[in-house]
């Protein structure tokens, strides 16, 4: 098993600093986020009490993007969490919560390959290509930073000219606008 397929290790000092025991270096909660987005699993325990505390700064780094505008889960999601807690739900919010993510992926998943693979009819229209390209682009660049569905990559992509780029970006943040309010619908 290579290191990077075991957790990483990071121990908390009585001082509260989070200290990675591979790199023999302190690192912040950002630095953690950064790992858990390269795919890196990550275990945090208090060095003193060996107790397990990666669940509690899970959920203050996720508190503290939530508290940045960084809004992923919309406030009714936020409301039904918090009730399950005082419901019966507690039991089966965990499994729920675990499936929706993985249909989610595999939705995603089949989304490109079904996208990539399939011919299509629309393919000799004229500007078809370029659209499909434009469609990949935002599926890479939404999705890419996340480990675990096609196409996540931690390499950067190739530069592009500067007018290419920020035209790509206005039309992924056009994309991505729509598909929020689409999602936020459901």
């Amino acid at each position: 098993m290579s290191d990077t397929d075991k957790p990483l290790l990071i121990k908390r000092y009585a001082s509260r600093r989070l200290y990675n025991t591979e790199t023999s270096d302190y690192v912040t909660l950002e630095d953690i986020a950064g790992f858990i987005r390269k795919g890196r699993e990550v275990q945090i325990v208090d060095l003193k009490s060996g107790d397990d505390l990666t669940r509690q700064y899970l959920l203050q780094i996720v508190a503290e993007h939530e508290s940045k505008g960084e809004n992923v889960l919309p406030v009714n999601v936020l409301t039904d969490l918090v009730r399950s807690y005082a419901t019966g739900m507690q039991s089966v919010m965990p499994q729920f919560l675990a499936s929706s993510f993985e249909m989610l992926r595999e939705s995603q998943a089949k989304m490109v390959e079904n996208f990539s693979h399939l011919p299509n009819p629309m393919a000799t229209m004229p500007g078809f290509d370029a659209l499909r390209k434009q469609q990949e682009a935002f599926l890479k660049t939404l999705m890419g930073g996340v480990p675990g569905w096609p196409g996540a990559t931690t390499t950067p992509a190739p530069p592009e000219s500067e007018g290419e780029k920020s035209d790509d970006i206005a039309d992924i943040k056009k994309q991505l606008a729509e598909l929020q309010a689409k999602l936020s619908k459901l």
